[in-house]
């Protein structure tokens, strides 16, 4: 059979990415010594040589559906990477998981366990000979009560829900845990957020947001603060969003940094 994809072209472009995107997948994720079960929503490319017309897709697919049945921890995006440079001879790939990832929460009061799901992402791009480049990146909610809303109210203060964008690039990617970051993250809003709230709990929670109102520029400042103190970072970037529930428009903060290697 004619193999069109080696047909020969003579435009002259490397294509930098080419590939399959919106794959779904079941995965087995490894988080330290748990691992769970999610349906993965996948974008895997590699570049193309100038000389070359197509890819072979479906080598992708095939990498993909070998890292169904086992376990996969961040370094394993890395062979996954390698997989691709080999079984296509090309010289740069890269590959985005993105799934919804399960913290157990326990309420505060009542003590009753719960599912927080957490939309996390890997991001891993490798060029041949290279060290694969890697970013986690997770989207964290929490609630939000505004300082100035408290201040100058006679009783009460507006409170919304609040979610934290981040992506986390790492010297090293042994021993990475999503949820040490989660629970990071989270902390530094005014309260948690709880699936699963008896009435006892709706009570404490409520109070402790009053008790630590914060502004969204509070809570990156916060967040930044913690992730510094965070050894194997290289860099992170941090957007903070507050779905106002008395505006029609939302609070919005973001930083960026770069962590210096003797750091």
């Amino acid at each position: 059979m004619t193999d069109v994809q080696n047909q020969p072209d003579k435009r002259g472009i490397k294509i930098k990415k080419t590939g399959v995107t919106k794959v779904h997948l079941p995965f087995l994720i490894s988080d330290g010594e748990k691992i769970q079960p999610v349906t993965a929503q996948i974008q895997f490319t590699v570049s193309l040589d100038k000389n070359l017309r197509g890819t072979h897709m479906s080598r992708l697919a095939e990498i993909l559906t070998d890292w169904t049945s086992r376990p996969i921890k961040i370094p394993d995006v890395e062979k996954i990477l390698l997989d691709a440079l080999e079984k296509l001879s090309t010289d740069f790939a890269t590959i985005t998981i993105a799934f919804k990832f399960f913290v157990e929460k326990l309420s505060p009061v009542s003590e009753k366990k719960s599912l927080s799901a957490v939309d996390c992402e890997f991001i891993g791009e490798l060029t041949r000979g290279g060290r694969m480049n890697f970013t986690l990146g997770l989207i964290v909610p929490f609630t939000s009560l505004c300082p100035c809303s408290k201040e100058i109210s006679e009783f009460g203060a507006h409170n919304q829900r609040s979610v934290c964008r981040v992506k986390l690039s790492f010297k090293d990617f042994e021993n990475i845990s999503i949820e040490k970051f989660v629970r990071l993250i989270e902390a530094q809003g005014s309260a948690e957020i709880f699936p699963l709230l008896k009435r006892e709990d709706e009570k404490f929670v409520t109070e402790a947001a009053y008790k630590n109102p914060k502004f969204v520029e509070d809570i990156l400042r916060d967040i930044v603060i913690s992730l510094r103190g965070e050894k194997n970072l290289s860099a992170f970037a941090v957007e903070c969003e507050n779905f106002e529930s008395i505006h029609n428009h939302n609070a919005f903060a973001s930083h960026e940094e770069k962590i210096s290697s003797d750091a």
